[in-house]
């Protein structure tokens, strides 16, 4: 009877994680939605509005700035009033904005609907990791996470083919028509199916002297602020490889656009399979142990990939395998550093997962813009996704335990802390009772 009843918990388990793995990973892929959506229609953009390419093109920077901002806001927002709010209320300004780009009559009022768009999408991004760490804890939270990489790695593949399909057919307004039909739809999924993940008894004070206290407190914290900034470089490393990929494939390599959306697409791929290989991968061994290996991985990845570029060994074909090699441990890296990050800041989830996301985009933002500043070629490109990596490695090598005798135990997030939930510890037994063996986790 204990046995069948088991049974039924794990699959009961499964269908739970399956639901949150889809409903979250839409929400997370939001902001790379309405970011590659409107991708395509840059130039138009710039035509029509009478306008710069250097300006058209601060439409996109303009909405990574508003998320950095308002993921320092919306986390500790999320923190005292739960995690529905935020995400009703900042999905539904994205529908707004969204309307009003498609009616702006100049490129400055787009581009300051943009930086709002950018703020408001934030509460997608920031609310999704702090739901997984208020359900989920240890290899089980960075397995979620590597699940959600597949639901939003896939949509940026598709989005720029949907967004050119759209503005071709009813030109680049209606882009954000589509994007406000999103918003609309993805309100309605979290008012039917989203239930409060966080308690009210659990939930902070928000004045801003005790929201200032919290993010001095993670501030001080070496351990998590080398943690949360690897995020931040494995972004560079694939934004330094995005913004440079199109002139090295079709310029230097002479590709052509069908050809380098072929090639886009394979690398895409491996980041989308690397993330669920660590899925598998953390349900035998510790976070912290996959990602030190994969960060050493990384580098000697990269260090192969800058011979080749260097060299010309392989042409075309040599590039695109170095690539793939060094894009497919990137999934192995960033999911694993965030977890570990928030395990003992269960209690300020949202402030925690603000910091991360903040530092994602200035990271990104600050380090890809050298890819140009260098010359733009394969040489510059990899030199700047080099770079990223060898940080990556630098951090956690001496801001961390992870590379010490026995440090892994120190960082391990293996293990619910004080602050679990009854649901996380229902989880975690289900998840043991479907692997049907010892647990080999420290």
């Amino acid at each position: 009877m204990s046995t069948a009843k088991t049974a039924v918990t794990a699959s009961s388990s499964r269908r739970s994680s399956i639901k949150w793995i889809l409903m979250l990973g839409a929400l997370a892929a939001l902001p790379a939605i309405t970011t590659d959506m409107y991708l395509p229609s840059l130039p138009v953009v710039a035509e029509d509005l009478e306008t710069t390419q250097a300006a058209a093109q601060f439409t996109m920077s303009g909405m990574l700035i508003g998320a950095g901002v308002g993921q320092l806001v919306i986390g500790p927002f999320s923190d005292r009033f739960g995690r529905r709010l935020p995400l009703l209320i900042g999905i539904s300004l994205h529908v707004v904005t969204s309307i009003l780009c498609s009616i702006t009559p100049d490129i400055e009022t787009l581009i300051g609907l943009r930086v709002c768009q950018g703020f408001f999408n934030a509460a997608a991004s920031v609310v999704s990791i702090a739901v997984i760490r208020d359900r989920f804890v240890g290899s089980d939270a960075a397995r979620l996470l590597s699940r959600l990489m597949l639901v939003i790695g896939v949509a940026p593949l598709f989005a720029p083919t949907v967004g050119q399909a759209i503005a071709g057919a009813w030109q680049w307004r209606a882009v954000f028509y589509a994007l406000a039909l999103i918003g609309l739809f993805l309100v309605l999924i979290v008012w039917r199916f989203m239930p409060e993940s966080l308690p009210k008894e659990q939930r902070r004070p928000g004045n801003p002297r005790q929201v200032a206290g919290g993010y001095a407190a993670l501030l001080r914290d070496r351990h998590f602020m080398a943690l949360a900034v690897i995020p931040g470089l494995g972004l560079a490393v694939i934004m330094s490889y995005v913004v440079g990929s199109p002139f090295v494939f079709q310029d230097e390599y002479g590709l052509s656009q069908g050809q380098f959306a072929a090639v886009f697409a394979l690398n895409g791929a491996a980041i989308v399979g690397s993330a669920q290989l660590n899925a598998a991968l953390v349900r035998r061994a510790a976070p912290i142990r996959v990602l030190r290996i994969a960060v050493i991985v990384q580098m000697g990845c990269a260090l192969i990939l800058l011979a080749i570029v260097l060299t010309g060994f392989g042409g075309i074909v040599g590039l695109v395998a170095g690539l793939w090699l060094v894009l497919g441990t990137q999934g192995m890296i960033p999911a694993n550093a965030s977890v570990l990050a928030l395990h003992n800041y269960g209690h300020m989830a949202g402030t925690a997962a603000a910091v991360i996301g903040s530092l994602q985009s200035g990271v990104a933002g600050l380090v890809s813009p050298f890819v140009g500043f260098l010359g733009g070629g394969s040489v510059a490109m990899v030199c700047v996704m080099l770079a990223a990596v060898s940080l990556t490695l630098l951090v956690l090598a001496t801001a961390t335990p992870a590379y010490r005798k026995g440090g892994w135990r120190e960082r391990d997030g293996m293990e619910p802390g004080p602050t679990s939930t009854a649901v996380e510890t229902e989880e975690r037994e289900a998840e043991q009772v479907e692997a049907q063996g010892p647990d080999q986790r420290s």
